[in-house]
């Protein structure tokens, strides 16, 4: 695990876009696993501007949501399907056709969320996931004590993560309380993750996922487990590390001697 502390939001976006790019170089069709919440829309806006200056060109990419309320309207607003449309689909330039959001108003929303792994494993996996952290440590909607093998499946959404998602709905009462989402396994197979943290309010977590141990309470300490994953945060997340220097340290080495990569 790779772990890059920077200075503040905006930074965090852009060096979490330089490792995004580099993990999708070369794909014919590059595949990304998209996140939803706060955190990863710095690096939406970063790749968006990029992608704007033609530096980058995301119409031929597949793109796969990690996420989606069970039983949500999919035209309100706060449906994963228009989060994802409006803050990455549009701004990307990606064809709407070929970004993909797990299915939560299915008749059968377990085949759905089956099928939808199926998709993932056919077109060769996932080539960069983003990733966000909840303030329990879940990673898409895999709340505590979510099996490391598990799948793409429907999920009991914790007290804790409706109260966190309530900001986004007129009252609590609104928030569903099921999911569905890629598993811990689903994401662990993708060839590159890149999760971002930003703020004092995932301190907590940020350091229980890096420095503490595995476990399934801590449901992103997985990823200390991924051969090809980076971590970006800004000072604020990375505010309770107690090994920040160290963090910080191998950072400066790794970009001083990137050119012999």
């Amino acid at each position: 695990m790779e772990i890059i502390i920077v200075a503040n939001e905006e930074e965090v976006g852009r060096v979490a876009a330089d490792k995004v790019i580099e993990g999708l170089a070369g794909k014919a069709t590059p595949v990304i696993g998209l996140a939803t919440g706060s955190s990863p829309l710095s690096l939406y806006a970063e790749l968006s501007r990029r992608a704007k200056a033609g530096e980058v060109d995301f119409t031929h990419a597949l793109g796969f949501a990690l996420d989606e309320y069970v039983g949500i309207d999919p035209a309100h607003p706060e449906s994963y399907r228009n989060v994802i449309n409006r803050t990455v689909t549009e701004p990307l330039g990606m064809a709407p056709e070929r970004v993909r959001v797990p299915d939560g108003s299915a008749e059968d929303v377990q085949a759905a969320a089956e099928e939808y792994d199926a998709a993932i494993d056919a077109v060769g996996g996932v080539d960069v996931q983003v990733l966000g952290i909840g303030s329990n440590g879940h990673i898409g909607f895999n709340e505590p004590f979510s099996p490391f093998s598990s799948r793409t499946r429907v999920e009991i959404l914790t007290p804790q993560t409706r109260e966190d998602n309530a900001r986004f709905f007129n009252s609590i009462d609104e928030v569903p309380t099921h999911c569905v989402t890629q598993g811990l396994g689903t994401i662990m197979d993708s060839h590159a993750a890149v999760m971002v943290i930003i703020g004092e309010g995932k301190a907590d977590a940020a350091a229980a996922m890096i420095e503490g141990p595995v476990s399934a309470s801590m449901p992103a300490s997985v990823l200390q487990f991924h051969p090809n994953c980076t971590v970006v945060l800004d000072e604020a997340a990375a505010s309770k590390l107690k090994h920040a220097d160290l963090f910080r340290t191998r950072a400066a080495i790794r970009e001083q001697y990137s050119h012999l990569a």
